[in-house]
């Protein structure tokens, strides 16, 4: 069965002690992996205008993956990859791109420090909660969130101001 990563995160990352330089585990996919991956098909490195924003999080225990990863463009505005595992009962995951300069030259409907709403939407579901903006955005840019005070980042889409939301398929 295909899990969403946007549920998940939090019992995936409290199963990782440490944040740092963790050896590969027998059984999981190797995160690096999935950063050369998504960087094959933008044709960017992670960072760069168009490439992955950042990294994939070392601390993700995903499922070691027999068949290739299969990636696909999430959305008209190309500001996020689809990577998944096809495998029965594989994986999903979004990784969100740095902005490119059709992004940037938006202004920023939300800036850095901001109190937002930040929305779980799924199919028939909608849950929200207070969040803070951790970078600037305009309308569809994705930016950091955090929810509270010491939680994680979560990367969300710009609604519009003072919204952003994780998809939660």
């Amino acid at each position: 069965m295909k899990f969403s990563l946007s549920l998940c995160i939090a019992g995936l990352l409290a199963q990782a002690p440490h944040a740092h330089a963790q050896a590969l585990a027998p059984g999981l996919h190797d995160p690096g992996a999935i950063d050369r991956a998504v960087a094959s098909f933008t044709g960017q490195p992670i960072g760069a205008p168009g490439g992955a924003a950042r990294p994939i999080d070392r601390r993700l225990r995903l499922g070691a993956c027999a068949a290739p990863l299969a990636l696909s463009w999430r959305g008209e505005a190309h500001a996020s990859i689809l990577v998944e595992c096809p495998d029965a009962g594989g994986w999903h995951l979004f990784v969100a791109l740095a902005a490119g300069a059709r992004q940037t030259a938006a202004a920023p409907v939300i800036e850095r420090g901001q109190s937002v709403t930040v929305a779980l939407t799924g199919d028939g579901f909608s849950v929200t909660q207070s969040g803070e903006a951790l970078e600037n955005g305009a309308v569809d840019a994705w930016i950091r969130v955090r929810t509270v005070a010491k939680g994680e980042p979560l990367q969300a889409r710009v609604v519009r101001p003072g919204l952003v939301e994780v998809p939660v398929e």
